[in-house]
């Protein structure tokens, strides 16, 4: 009887699993209200986290080294700034991140055309690397709050390459700039990104496109992509990217989709179904929004790009130039052959917010060109060439909110600041950058009821993490990387304004990084668990 007693107790034992170390937490987010990312609906439970990774959901029982009580909060996976520009900013200062950790934002995307990497001559020796893996090893080196995918910027080699000039590359210079990508692929880059209204990007050719999208896709990375037109030509420039991305064997993801110009708002529906036509035939492709009806672009993005085929330091010394203005005035009011941003804008100067001006004009950031030309008692179009001489950033308002809330409810659409890491810049910028996925929450979850929480906080999490290649991100599940949001429903909300864009937005309570604490009550901790997300080419040292 003993015998089979002790045969019981061994069967037994091997069949219940042993005491996980997962009952020995870390962290144990309890009792909040879970959104997990799937788009299923909430429902209350423990977190425990060990290890930076989710180990276990449920009631949990055992012992933790911090307790989180999130009785009547919301617990979701950490948000992605699809477009976060770069995180450079991170080396220094990593509260610059704040912007960002106030939205619950746990990852960016950088890289936008230009890209932080790769760099050459003075500029290398001033920022301390020069290739894409020199510049992830600073990242990964000093540890930052929130982590980094990054895309290897067309511009950038093009410039490495070519300069800023309008031309061609030979063959020679095209299979330079083939190199400066695949080296980024291999250090971890997950793309390569484009910003085609801006010079010299403007200048390239689809197959010149192509030809570097090919090398991404070979990576098995993506082609990112800030399209030709946004406007009078929104379809065609989508029929570009898709067509680039089926040639170059990449997916394809659109920054910050828009129908600009009221001449095109009714263009939103076709762009969407285009894109959700290309998905049904099994073609990769999705699109993220910010939920703004202006835009932000330099200003010198109005003036036709042959103007600047010789630099952006020649454009700026030949707006002195009488002749030259009264030229660039004329192709702005009547030609449609570029992406004519006044005319988005209903050649109305008082639907254009000027912001980053210096000296005596930075008083007015945040105003319309047309009422600091009255305050300053100047012609507009004189203020205008004034402030592209600057190279100021401007706010056109150029999109309606029906469009968003379009937009919001495509399932394939993602989110993103445009700006990334800027907190304690001094700088007046658009308020997406304190306020987007927040923005999304109040406004348009909460206050207009477009979507779901659940749905607004999938497109925020798993579907962006799965463009970034991030498959173990973005999901609040057992073996996910431990980012996490925590946030009063109630009082989340963006603050910040034209005039006072460095406001950030409240409502956030805790935000946690690879399961570490980095936002609490408010206050950055100091932690730095980030890192950088490599993509699918990434080859080791």
């Amino acid at each position: 009887m003993r015998l089979l007693s002790c045969l019981i107790v061994a069967v037994l034992t091997f069949l219940t699993p042993p005491l996980h170390a997962a009952d020995h937490f870390d962290v144990i987010i309890r009792g909040g209200r879970i959104v997990d990312g799937t788009g299923a609906p909430w429902y209350i439970g423990d977190v425990g986290i060990a290890d930076g990774r989710i180990v276990k959901i449920g009631r949990l029982t055992g012992e933790a080294k911090r307790v989180v009580d999130a009785t009547g909060l919301y617990v979701t996976p950490g948000f992605i700034d699809m477009m976060g520009q770069t995180g450079s900013p991170l080396i220094d200062n990593p509260a610059a991140a704040m912007n960002l950790l106030m939205q619950g934002i746990t990852t960016i995307n950088a890289g936008e055309g230009v890209s932080a990497a790769p760099l050459a001559g003075d500029a290398a020796k001033t920022a301390g690397w020069s290739t894409m893996r020199e510049y992830f090893a600073k990242l990964d080196a000093g540890g930052m709050p929130i982590n980094v995918a990054q895309t290897v910027g067309h511009t950038q080699v093009r410039r490495l390459v070519l300069g800023d000039i309008d031309r061609r590359p030979s063959p020679e210079e095209l299979q330079q700039m083939q190199a400066l990508v695949k080296e980024a692929m291999e250090a971890g880059a997950i793309g390569m990104s484009t910003a085609l209204i801006y010079p010299p990007a403007v200048y390239a050719s689809t197959e010149e496109l192509v030809a570097l999208t090919r090398v991404a896709g070979e990576h098995g990375g993506g082609y990112f992509t800030h399209m030709r037109n946004e406007g009078d030509r929104l379809l065609e420039a989508i029929e570009e990217a898709l067509h680039i991305g089926a040639e170059g064997k990449a997916r394809v993801h659109i920054f910050h989709l828009k129908a600009a110009g009221r001449q095109n708002w009714g263009k939103m529906e076709l762009a969407i179904a285009r894109i959700k036509a290309a998905r049904a035939s099994g073609q990769q492709v999705a699109a993220d929004i910010y939920p703004y009806i202006n835009n932000g672009l330099g200003i010198t993005a109005f003036i036709h790009p042959r103007h600047a085929a010789e630099g952006p330091v020649v454009l700026r010394r030949k707006l002195d130039d009488a002749k030259v203005r009264a030229e660039i005035r004329a192709e702005m009011e009547t030609r449609d052959d570029y992406e004519n941003w006044y005319r988005h804008i209903g050649f109305d100067w008082d639907r254009l917010v000027l912001g980053e001006m210096r000296g005596d004009l930075a008083c007015h950031n945040g105003k319309s060109l047309l009422t600091v030309a009255k305050l300053t008692n100047r012609d507009p179009w004189d203020l205008f060439f004034d402030v592209a001489k600057q190279d100021a950033f401007v706010l056109p308002q150029t999109m309606s909110e029906a469009n968003l809330v379009k937009a919001i409810q495509t399932e394939y659409v993602s989110f993103c600041t445009d700006v990334g890491p800027a907190g304690g810049s001094s700088i007046a910028s658009h308020p997406r950058a304190y306020g987007a996925l927040s923005r999304v929450l109040s406004r348009f979850v909460r206050d207009l009821g477009a979507i779901s929480l659940e749905r607004a906080v999938a497109q925020m999490s798993a579907v962006a993490a799965n463009e970034l290649f991030a498959y173990d991100r973005g999901r609040i599940a057992p073996g996910q990387a431990a980012d996490i949001a925590i946030f009063d429903y109630a009082t989340v909300m963006d603050k910040a304004t034209f005039a006072e864009p460095h406001l950030e937005a409240t409502g956030m309570k805790y935000v946690l990084v690879n399961g570490q604490i980095v936002l609490e009550g408010g206050k950055y901790t100091g932690a730095r668990p980030g890192r950088v997300l490599r993509g699918p080419g990434y080859r080791p040292e």
